[in-house]
C-alpha cells in the first residue's frame, strides 16, 4: 500500500501502482491538509476578485461572475474543455496522469474539496480510467482538453475503461457504489489545470527508456560476443580518461556481463605478444565497426539523459501546478503560470532524441549482421535455410529501417514549436503534451526495432554454435529469446514472432541500468 502525499513520490512507486497494482491510501494527516487548504479558501474569496472563481478563464478573466453563477463556470470550463479528438490514449498512461493529479492535490495548495481527492483515489484503485483522445493539449495552461476527459469523469460524465472494458462513467461508478463529485469553489480550474497528464505520461515513458536501454545494452553485449571483439573498448582504463557518468556506467554494466563470457578477447593475446614483422595483410580485424565499439560512448548520453530527465518529472510529479495557488500557511492567493508545461516539453524532446539515437544504433548493427560483407562471419541476413530459396531475416530489416525512418522524422523538438492561441493569452505555450506523446510514439516504435535485433542475434549466435560460449547472462537472455521464437531455417511468418518479442521485452523490467 501507497502511503500517497506523506513523502516524494518516486519512479518506483509509479512503477509499482502502474504495473504491480499496488493500491493507494491516503494517510489522515494528508487529508486534513487538504481539508485546511479548503476550508481557508472558503473563508479567504469572500469580497475579493480572485481569478477563476469570480471571473472568467483565459482571455475573460475581465468579466466578473456573479454569484449565482459560479458554480455554473466550474462545470462549463469542464464541459467546453472536453474538446479532444483521436485515438485514445493507452489507459496506462491515464492512470499515470491520475496519480500525478492526485499527488499535486495532496500537497494542499489547489483549494479543492477532498472528496476530489478521495475519488480520484478511488478511481486508480477500481482500475476505472477515463478516456481521453491524444489531440487538443499545448501544454500552457496546463494539459486543458486532456485533463478536462479526466474531469469529467469525476463529475460522472464522459466515457471510461473499467476493467479494459469500455463503459459510461455513471455506469462505472454506479457499479463501484461511487457517486462524482460535486463542485464547491474552483474545482472545475483546478482539476484542468496543470501539467498532470504530460507528467503522468512522461514517467511511463520514463520506465519503458529505461527498460529500452537496459535490453539495449544486452543486445550490444551480445553482438560484440559474436563478432569476439576485443575487451579494450568497454575497460575501465579506456573508459575513465572521459569524465562522464554515463560512459563509465555503460562500460561498468558491460564488463558485468561479459564477465564470464568465453567469446571476448584480450587484444595482447592477438597483437602485442607476438612477432608481426612480416605480416603485412592483417587477418584479423583491428578495430570494430563504431556500432560496436562506441557503445560506451553512444549509450552513455542516454544514460545520462534519461537519468536527468527523470529526476525533473519526478520534482513535476511532487509539484503544485494550479493557478491561481492557494496559501494557507501564508494566508494568501498568488496568481503565475505553474501550469506551463517548459519543463516537461523540454526533458520529453530530450528523452525522444535519446531514444532515436538508440533505435539508429540498434539499425546499424542489425545491418551488421545482415551484411555479410561486413561481419565476414554469418550468411546474407542470418539466413539459416537454402540460399537464394529462404530469405532469413531479410524481410524484417525493411520494418526495422522503415521503423527508425520514421522516428527521425519524429524527432523534431516540439518544445521549439510554439503557436500562440487562446485570444493571444496563451501566447507562448509549451507542447509539452505533444511531446510527451510523440516520445511515447518513438519508444514504442524502438521496441519493435530491439525486437528485430534479438531475433537476428539468437539466429547469428545458433548459425555459430556459440550458445553454450555465452556469458551466464546473455545465455539466459539467448533462451528467454528462444523460448518465444524456436530456431527457423524455412522462412515463417515474422510480424507474429516480432510482436511477440516485444510484449515479452516491454512487460519484463531487467535492472541493468537500475
Amino acid at each position: 500500500m501507497l502511503n500517497l502525499g506523506e513523502r516524494f513520490i518516486t519512479a518506483e512507486d509509479f512503477q509499482h501502482v502502474l504495473y504491480g497494482d499496488e493500491k493507494i491510501r491516503i494517510p489522515e494527516s494528508v487529508t486534513k491538509r487538504v481539508i485546511h487548504n479548503f476550508n481557508f479558501l472558503q473563508s479567504f474569496h469572500q469580497d475579493k476578485i480572485i481569478y477563476g472563481i469570480n471571473t472568467g478563464l483565459g482571455p475573460m478573466a475581465q468579466y466578473r461572475i456573479d454569484d449565482a453563477d459560479r458554480i455554473s463556470l466550474q462545470y462549463n470550463a469542464i464541459r467546453s474543455h472536453a474538446a479532444g479528438i483521436g485515438q485514445p490514449v493507452d489507459p496506462l498512461y491515464v492512470r499515470s496522469a491520475l496519480v500525478v493529479l492526485l499527488n499535486n492535490f495532496l500537497r494542499g495548495h489547489s483549494g479543492i474539496h477532498p472528496e476530489v481527492t478521495e475519488l480520484i483515489k478511488e478511481l486508480i484503485n477500481r482500475n476505472i480510467t477515463p478516456v481521453v483522445p491524444e489531440h487538443g493539449g499545448v501544454g500552457a495552461s496546463g494539459d486543458l482538453v486532456q485533463l478536462a476527459h479526466i474531469a469529467l469523469a469525476l463529475i460522472g460524465e464522459g466515457d471510461v475503461y473499467h476493467n479494459d472494458t469500455l463503459m459510461l462513467c455513471r455506469d462505472a461508478l454506479t457499479k463501484n457504489n461511487l457517486k462524482p463529485i460535486s463542485v464547491h469553489i474552483r474545482e472545475g480550474l483546478s482539476l484542468i489545470n496543470g501539467t498532470c497528464f504530460m507528467t503522468g505520461t512522461g514517467m511511463v515513458n520514463l520506465i519503458h527508456a529505461k527498460n529500452l536501454l537496459s535490453w539495449t545494452i544486452l543486445a550490444c553485449a551480445m553482438i560484440n560476443e559474436i563478432v569476439r571483439s576485443f575487451d579494450d573498448s568497454f575497460s575501465k582504463e579506456l573508459n575513465q580518461v572521459k569524465l562522464h557518468t554515463g560512459q563509465n556506467t555503460i562500460a561498468e554494466i558491460i564488463r558485468k556481463i561479459l564477465s564470464d563470457s568465453k567469446l571476448i578477447r584480450k587484444r595482447e593475446d592477438h597483437f602485442y605478444n607476438h612477432n608481426h614483422e612480416n605480416i603485412y595483410i592483417i587477418a584479423d580485424k583491428v578495430q570494430e565497426y563504431y556500432s560496436i565499439r562506441c557503445v560506451p560512448q553512444i549509450l552513455g548520453p542516454i544514460y545520462d539523459t534519461l537519468t536527468g530527465s527523470e529526476k525533473i518529472l519526478l520534482n513535476e510529479a511532487n509539484s503544485s501546478c494550479d493557478n491561481p495557488m492557494v496559501d494557507d500557511e501564508n494566508q494568501n492567493i498568488y496568481h503565475g503560470g505553474n501550469f506551463h508545461g517548459d519543463y516537461v516539453s523540454f526533458e520529453m524532446d530530450k528523452v525522444k532524441i535519446a531514444v532515436v539515437k538508440l533505435s539508429l544504433l540498434l539499425e546499424r548493427q542489425i545491418n551488421y549482421l545482415m551484411n555479410d560483407k561486413l561481419n565476414g562471419k554469418l550468411p546474407p541476413f542470418v539466413n539459416l535455410g537454402k540460399l537464394g530459396v529462404n530469405f532469413g531475416m531479410q524481410g524484417a530489416q525493411f520494418t526495422a529501417t522503415s521503423t527508425v525512418a520514421e522516428n527521425q522524422s519524429l524527432a523534431y523538438p516540439n518544445y521549439l514549436h510554439s503557436i500562440p492561441n487562446n485570444n493571444d493569452n496563451q501566447d507562448v505555450v509549451s507542447m509539452g503534451t505533444n511531446s510527451a506523446l510523440l516520445a511515447k510514439k518513438v519508444i514504442e516504435n524502438t521496441y519493435q526495432v530491439l525486437s528485430i535485433e534479438f531475433l537476428s542475434l539468437v539466429q547469428a549466435i545458433d548459425y555459430m554454435g556459440i550458445e553454450n560460449r555465452l556469458s551466464s547472462v546473455t545465455k539466459r537472455t539467448y533462451t528467454e529469446i528462444r523460448n518465444i521464437v524456436p530456431k527457423f531455417e524455412e522462412d515463417t511468418v515474422k510480424y507474429l514472432e516480432i510482436k511477440a518479442i516485444k510484449e515479452y521485452l516491454c512487460s519484463n523490467f531487467v535492472k541493468t541500468c537500475n
